[in-house]
């Protein structure tokens, strides 16, 4: 007569107490690296070799300093400034669009004006990025310049998802260098501490998986 088993012994090894210790540590230090990793993946820093700068116009008042301060070092000649439509007080202010605004600001700062060009975006509903980086790719189709290669700056995790967006945008025959200005509202090197940096961390990561696999 066959016998059907339907269980049987088997020898299981479990940590120890110092085994579990060990595990949990190695565990916590995964975690933090991972905490840290994040943070450094999305503000990634990676300029090329250009004269030529791009700047999103949505940035921060404190970044834009940064950002002339980055084109005076390294000795540019042109400021492109994208964004498209300011989302409120456009009817009370002077300029109705993110590009027009920085690229004043940019002026103000002490920036030669003939050497800023704002590139304003029309109105969308989503990709917002992608679109100012539409309007960048047919200013440059029209430019009698032979620009080559462009250093975008975006404002901290934001900017690898916009690189990745420009790259789309313009194609093979530009290449896009990019330098990550810090987000003055919460400290980078712990972000996880702060609400506004938990979100805004998160936000980007999934945005950017989005850009990468499905946009």
């Amino acid at each position: 007569m066959v016998r059907l088993r339907l269980i049987k012994k088997r020898q299981v090894w479990v940590p120890t107490w110092l085994g579990w210790v060990i595990l949990a540590l190695i565990i916590a230090t995964f975690f933090m690296v991972s905490l840290h990793g994040i943070q450094s993946f999305l503000a990634v820093n990676h300029p090329v070799k250009s004269e030529v700068m791009v700047v999103e116009g949505w940035l921060p008042d404190s970044a834009l300093e940064q950002a002339l301060r980055e084109f005076n070092r390294r000795h540019c000649r042109l400021m492109l400034v994208t964004g498209g439509p300011m989302e409120q007080g456009h009817m009370l202010a002077r300029y109705n669009n993110f590009a027009e605004l920085a690229a004043t600001i940019l002026e103000r700062l002490g920036l030669d004006r003939r050497m800023i060009i704002p590139l304003a975006a029309p109105a969308v509903m989503r990709d917002r990025t992608y679109a100012s980086a539409i309007a960048l790719k047919d200013w440059l189709n029209h430019s009698p310049l032979p620009i080559n290669a462009i250093n975008l700056v975006s404002l901290g995790t934001h900017a690898r998802r916009s690189r990745l967006l420009f790259e789309k945008a313009l194609g093979p025959g530009i290449a896009v260098g990019v330098i990550a200005i810090p987000d003055p509202r919460y400290d980078p090197r712990a972000w996880w501490r702060s609400s506004l940096g938990v979100r805004t961390t998160m936000d980007e990561l999934i945005a950017y998986l989005y850009a990468r696999f499905i946009f």
